[in-house]
């Protein structure tokens, strides 16, 4: 029973998804809104399970997957997110006709394929982990089937992604080739023998280029713009959050565990997939007119920054780079969550960001939250977003890679433009028509929490979610 522990709320979540899917079978429509609200529950309840879940088992079943700190901060940041994404349903989606169980069940299986991503210790799980999350995503991208613009994103995240998997999985099969073992600990093993043969390194390679498109890191970026577009706003907001942190910590455990002797091959790698992320996530977001793709672009320069501390390697890296993806989270919920009650006079969703003008005149509540996840996510201090950048260049500067700091800076810099543009139309620009009233009490809620987490309020938690990440990173080492 020990080793079934150690996956309490993995085993909490497909029970009760399989048990919610013969739900949505037989209520149709009508059980959309108890099957959601049952799949936050399934989501808190494994949350609270991972207080039970021993982690400190290490690898069980076989060394397929870790049960370990690290592993248990990933979800008890993903979990949450996925509710938070589920909550987000309620009133954006039309309650007679396209709100469906589906939705709740979907993200439940997602989950339980990020939760298996971040715990994966052999190849094989990382790919099974993977992909089930991948799959269940495809779905959601294109979820308003009669929406021309939602059905296009679905197919270019099945088409693009099924080319990284391949990608994926041919590296896979060279590191198998080459070592002779899927486990991360053999593959360390094999790359510690002395320098690397050419076909590991393409191996390593091809591995790195796979998990880079589930991050969507620049040069793997391409269908993050046009997918956020067309998702469902709340799905965006979904794919923004819990998969992108899945995807960081996989690739984190992947480069520090299964690679650490190769450390100065994946460095090279990491460190132009950074600088390429911070800038052109910069850069291309300048003249966009959607909120959803600026704040794709946001996102991807986000994973930039995040990278910065893989970069770092070392434990202080890595802790920066959970630190750093915990308050991402929060910023990117909570900047969706705005964007959920940008509605026009008939409840229909408005993205264009010239509707935002003068918005500080008629929703100055929504304004200012709006403006402190802005500036958040520009990280300029003394609002939260601020103190993880100022971790991830702290870990570069340490490990003697003070240039690379210094490009993050710039790029910080650069960034700070388009964030800044969306308060100036807010607080400066002549008022627009103004947005219809949105009465969703628990989104309010959402936004408020989300608001004082990132708010200076935020630095009272440097202290304990320091200390927790600093252990869930020395978990790796």
């Amino acid at each position: 029973m020990g080793r079934f522990a150690a996956i309490l709320p993995e085993m909490i979540l497909s029970t009760g998804g399989i048990i919610l899917m013969m739900v949505a079978a037989f209520t149709g429509r009508r059980g959309s809104t108890l099957v959601s609200w049952l799949a936050v529950a399934l989501l808190i309840g494994a949350t609270v399970a991972l207080i039970g879940a021993p982690s400190h088992a290490g690898p069980v079943f076989d060394g397929l997957v870790a049960a370990d700190l690290f592993a248990s901060f990933g979800k008890a940041i993903m979990f949450p997110a996925a509710a938070i994404a589920i909550i987000m349903a309620h009133g954006w989606f039309e309650q007679g006709t396209e709100h469906s169980s589906e939705y709740a069940v979907l993200i439940l299986f997602s989950t339980v394929g990020m939760s298996v991503m971040v715990s994966a210790t052999s190849l094989i799980s990382l790919y099974v982990g993977l992909e089930l999350q991948s799959l269940a995503a495809y779905v959601l991208a294109s979820y308003r089937r009669t929406d021309e613009r939602s059905a296009e994103a679905g197919l270019k995240y099945f088409v693009l992604g099924a080319l990284a998997s391949g990608i994926l999985l041919y590296g896979i099969s060279l590191l198998y080739g080459f070592t002779g073992t899927t486990n991360f600990n053999g593959i360390a093993a094999a790359f510690g023998r002395g320098a690397p043969s050419l076909g590991l390194l393409f191996g390593l390679v091809f591995v790195l280029a796979g998990l880079a498109f589930k991050a969507s890191v620049v040069p793997f970026h391409m269908w993050t713009p046009d997918v956020y577009e067309g998702a469902p706003t709340p799905v965006t907001a979904f794919f923004a959050s819990a998969p992108k942190v899945a995807a960081v910590l996989l690739a984190t455990r992947v480069c520090l565990e299964a690679f650490a002797p190769a450390t100065d091959a994946w460095r090279q790698i990491v460190i132009f997939a950074a600088l390429a992320s911070i800038f052109l996530g910069a850069v291309a977001a300048f003249g966009q007119t959607n909120i959803k793709r600026l704040l794709a672009y946001s996102s991807i320069n986000n994973v930039g920054f995040a990278l910065i501390g893989l970069a770092a390697a070392g434990p202080a890296g890595a802790s920066a780079v959970l630190f750093y993806m915990a308050v991402y989270i929060v910023m990117t919920l909570g900047a969706f969550l705005c964007v959920l009650w940008m509605r026009d006079e008939q409840g229909r969703p408005v993205e264009a960001i010239e509707s935002l003008a003068g918005l500080s005149q008629s929703r100055p509540a929504l304004a200012t939250a709006f403006a402190i996840f802005m500036f958040s996510l520009a990280g300029i201090p003394p609002l939260f977003g601020f103190w993880p950048k100022l971790m991830v260049f702290r870990a570069a500067v340490d490990s003697g890679y003070v240039a690379l700091a210094v490009a993050g800076i710039l790029g910080t810099v650069v960034g700070a433009y388009y964030y800044l543009r969306i308060i100036k139309i807010m607080y400066m620009d002549e008022p627009k028509a103004a947005y219809a009233r949105v009465r969703q009490p628990i989104q309010g809620l959402l936004i408020l929490l989300a608001a004082l987490v990132v708010s200076p309020l935020g630095y009272l938690l440097i202290g304990p979610l320091g200390s927790i990440t600093q252990r869930a990173a020395g978990a790796l080492f």
